[in-house]
C-alpha cells in the first residue's frame, strides 16, 4: 500500500489499522450501532478492550451502555466479562454478549441475523443458569432477559423493520420490560 487514495481518505496510506501492540485493528470511527464510519468522521468512542471489571460493573456498565442505545457497545463489556472472568461463568457472558450483538443486528436492519442471535443468546444464558442452579446470577434475571430476547425476536421477524436499540433495552436486573408492544412504536423492550 503507498499512497492515501489507496486506503481511503484520513487514513494512513502506508499500512494497515494497528494498536500500539502491533495488533491488527481497523482505526476507523464507529456509530452508536457499531458500524464503521469514514475515517475523518466523529464517531462514539469505543469501549476500551481487556477491562477487568467486577461483575456488578461490567452489569452497571452493560445496561448503561444498552439503555443509551449503545449494545454494540455492551456486548465489548460483556466480552470482557466472558475473556477475564472464572471459566464457568463464560457461557453465561458469552451468551449476554450475543444477546447485546442480537440486538445490535435487529437496530441495523439486519433481523434474520438479530433474531438468530437473541434467540441464541437467550438459550445460552438458560442453559448456564439449568447447570449451575443460579437463577439470577450477579443479580441478573436470566429468565427474563431470555423471554425478553425471545420476544424481540419474534417481534422483528413479524414488522420486518429495524428496533431503536435504546427503547428496546433488556432490564438485565429485571423490574419490567418497559415499552408494551403497541406503545412507542410497539415491540418488547423497555
Amino acid at each position: 500500500m503507498g499512497s492515501t487514495e489507496e486506503t481511503g481518505p484520513g487514513r494512513p496510506g502506508d499500512a494497515r489499522d494497528r494498536d500500539s501492540e502491533g495488533r491488527a485493528r481497523n482505526a476507523r470511527p464507529r456509530d452508536g450501532l457499531g458500524r464503521p464510519l469514514p475515517y475523518d468522521a466523529d464517531g462514539v468512542p469505543r469501549q476500551p478492550e481487556g477491562v477487568v471489571r467486577t461483575p456488578e460493573e461490567t452489569v452497571a456498565e452493560a445496561q448503561r451502555l444498552l439503555d443509551e442505545g449503545k449494545p454494540f457497545h455492551a456486548h465489548e463489556v460483556f466480552e470482557d466479562a466472558w475473556k477475564s472472568g472464572p471459566d464457568e461463568e463464560r457461557e453465561l457472558w458469552r451468551g449476554l454478549a450475543q444477546l447485546a450483538v442480537g440486538l445490535t443486528h435487529a437496530a441495523r436492519g439486519n433481523l434474520t441475523g438479530g433474531a438468530r442471535l437473541l434467540r441464541r443468546g437467550g438459550g445460552a444464558a438458560e442453559a448456564w443458569v439449568s447447570g449451575s442452579g443460579q437463577p439470577r446470577p450477579h443479580g441478573i434475571d436470566v429468565a427474563s432477559v431470555a423471554a425478553w430476547a425471545r420476544e424481540l425476536a419474534g417481534y422483528v421477524e413479524r414488522e420486518g423493520r429495524a428496533v431503536d436499540a435504546g427503547a428496546r433495552a433488556p432490564r438485565l436486573r429485571g423490574g419490567g420490560s418497559g415499552a408494551e408492544p403497541g406503545v412507542d412504536g410497539g415491540g418488547p423492550g423497555r
